[in-house]
């Protein structure tokens, strides 16, 4: 905002003379202050609900939830090779029968007994420097996956099932059932904080949260397994002292909406503030001249604009 004064003096001969000039300075000045010159310039402020930029803070926040698992989860199974395809499908279709009826005696349901992997693979022998090396046999693997839904019973399936013929244990993972209740709380969690999160950046920033423009969520259980490098310790009692809890994670990406807590315009690290002021009309401006009159013949006016 600047400021203009326009000072106009008159030397007149006699107080007859001195009015009709002064009056005739008088209209001069009126005419000038309600030109587009002298007009208040407007001030349009911008309305936040209009800005094509949406402003937001994004924030995320985690929940876990640890449980006592009541699930196991084998994968075991009977590598057998033989001189021919036929009898080492054979062999391993015998040892695999045993282990599925050992498993079935503990009272595991035939459908938590799944086949997993069954291949062939050729066996070359590569000590001599022929040249190709010479097939000697076949090597045939039959593999399942084991539902143990009591773990009392986790120990016996173990040890039954090596020892009807199963001659690869792969892992042994624990898990929970049903873990709908988990994910929920987990969820609740992991939303509570990031609104924690993203209440006290807004506070921060001194800004408000007006909604929410999207919410992302990642869920998953965390299993413990436990791999058997080699058959020894495979027994009841190693199985059990590796019993471990199970842990639900849910993972949430928050995107919330924001405007600012402030009405007027503020550069605070200048120490300015813009102020909006209504215009003066022409009758409002020649009011205002009224005290700029002098009894010698000057006339001083100042006018502000914005």
């Amino acid at each position: 905002m600047s400021e203009r004064a326009v000072a106009i003096t008159f030397t007149l001969p006699g107080p007859r003379a001195r009015w009709l000039a002064a009056g005739a300075a008088t209209g001069l000045l009126i005419a000038g202050l309600a030109s587009p010159l002298f007009s208040a310039r407007p001030i349009v402020a911008l309305d936040p609900g209009t800005d094509a930029r949406e402003h937001t803070i994004s924030v995320g926040g985690t929940g876990r939830v640890v449980l006592s698992p009541d699930i196991a989860d084998l994968r075991l199974g009977v590598n057998v090779t033989a001189t021919t395809v036929k009898a080492a499908r054979a062999a391993a279709a015998k040892s695999m029968t045993a282990v599925i009826a050992s498993l079935r005696d503990l009272g595991i349901a035939e459908r938590d007994i799944q086949t997993t992997i069954l291949s062939l693979q050729p066996v070359y022998d590569h000590s001599k420097s022929s040249n190709p090396p010479r097939l000697v046999g076949y090597t045939f693997t039959n593999a399942v996956a084991v539902t143990v839904r009591d773990l009392a019973l986790l120990g016996d399936a173990i040890d039954d099932a090596l020892a009807a013929g199963a001659n690869s244990l792969d892992s042994v993972t624990f898990r929970v059932d049903d873990q709908a209740a988990a994910e929920k709380q987990a969820r609740e969690a992991a939303m509570a904080e990031a609104k924690a999160k993203a209440q006290a950046l807004a506070a921060a920033a001194g800004v408000s949260i007006t909604g929410v423009a999207s919410i992302s969520e990642t869920v998953a259980p965390i299993p413990y397994p436990i791999y058997y490098g080699a058959l020894a310790g495979a027994s009841r009692d190693f199985a059990e002292a590796n019993r471990r809890s199970s842990e639900v994670t849910c993972e949430t990406r928050l995107i919330m909406t924001i405007t600012s807590n402030r009405r007027s315009v503020e550069n605070s690290s200048m120490g300015t503030s813009t102020t909006l002021r209504p215009h003066l009309s022409a009758s409002q401006r020649i009011s205002a001249l009224a005290p700029m009159f002098s009894s010698r013949g000057s006339i001083v006016s100042t006018a502000r604009r914005e």
